[in-house]
């Protein structure tokens, strides 16, 4: 049916990670493998229907996380994204008929890019910290397409009712584990224009890789601090990876204020390094619009 990546990486429910159809960070030769173990499990436990695999990749080793011989919520998905009716498929597989007799036997090819985000129901329940996990959170999901994965992303987002701001300023507050990863992000976004405020630690490490970045207290620290400079309106996104007791303690406020806020919050180090690429897309070219009807009907022609 097709292959989805997640955004999010392994640890974040796969129901609350944004993730693509095509994969747009998966080898070929890694993409093969995923093929083959999917094939070989599929008959081992003879499965007539739909099923789905969750993979992970470590080191160049492909993992086998979960098999699921059930249909899951990615089916309507993938279905509007590849333009083919996979649950009535499966249902007359499961009655009797074969793929063949469906037409049905080679890998859909996907045109453009799919992106399935989750709706999250935190400005709904002020208070409740939204940080990601293995715990599922989300109440529902939107797809954006586009022709590259920034617009599609963008489109998305967009969809959630968190549309990515394309000037102003841009908080970074990263555990250590982080650092070395925000430094492409937080140097790409100065190079957009934004503003960086940071709290002390990652204001540092911005100041010493050659960034403007300016320093701004923790909750803890007393005021003036992050929470006092999002309630008057003077961040427009906020990146927020915490680790540990106290950290975690500021960056549920931090996130509250956030999603009370409506201010766009991105809480991994790769859907910061999504939400750039889709910043750098829309100041790139304007989005456009297509209907789902419209586009499988261009791709049929």
């Amino acid at each position: 049916g097709g292959i989805m990546q997640h955004i999010e990486e392994a640890g974040v429910h796969s129901g609350d990670s944004a993730c693509m159809l095509p994969p747009y960070k998966i080898s070929a030769y890694h993409l093969e493998i995923i093929r083959e173990y999917t094939q070989r499990i599929g008959k081992a436990l003879q499965v007539k229907g739909l099923f789905n695999i969750q993979f992970a990749i470590k080191e160049d080793v492909v993992y086998v996380l979960e098999v699921n011989p059930r249909a899951s919520r990615t089916v309507p998905f993938v279905s509007k994204a590849v333009g083919h009716p996979l649950a009535s498929y499966a249902a007359q597989i499961a009655s009797g008929k074969s793929l063949a007799e469906l037409g049905f036997t080679e890998e859909p090819r996907v045109d453009g890019f799919f992106v399935k985000e989750a709706v999250l129901p935190f400005q709904k329940f002020p208070g409740v910290d939204a940080r990601l996990g293995p715990e599922m959170r989300s109440t529902g999901e939107v797809m954006g397409h586009a022709s590259s994965f920034g617009h599609a992303f963008v489109k998305a987002q967009m969809s959630t009712n968190m549309p990515l701001p394309t000037t102003g300023t841009v908080c970074i507050s990263v555990n250590d584990y982080d650092k070395g990863a925000v430094a492409k992000i937080a140097r790409d976004l100065h190079a957009m224009g934004f503003k960086l405020v940071a709290t002390p630690g990652t204001a540092n490490w911005l100041k010493m890789i050659g960034l403007p970045a300016e320093a701004i207290n923790k909750v803890k620290q007393g005021s003036p601090h992050i929470i006092d400079a999002m309630m008057a309106g003077e961040i427009d996104l906020i990146i927020n990876t915490p680790l540990g007791g106290q950290a975690h303690e500021d960056g549920a406020a931090i996130r509250a204020t956030a999603h009370l806020l409506g201010v766009p919050l991105v809480t991994t180090m790769s859907a910061a390094m999504a939400t750039v690429q889709g910043i750098k897309a829309i100041n790139d070219k304007p989005l456009k619009v297509r209907s789902l009807q419209r586009h499988h009907e261009k791709v049929s022609e």
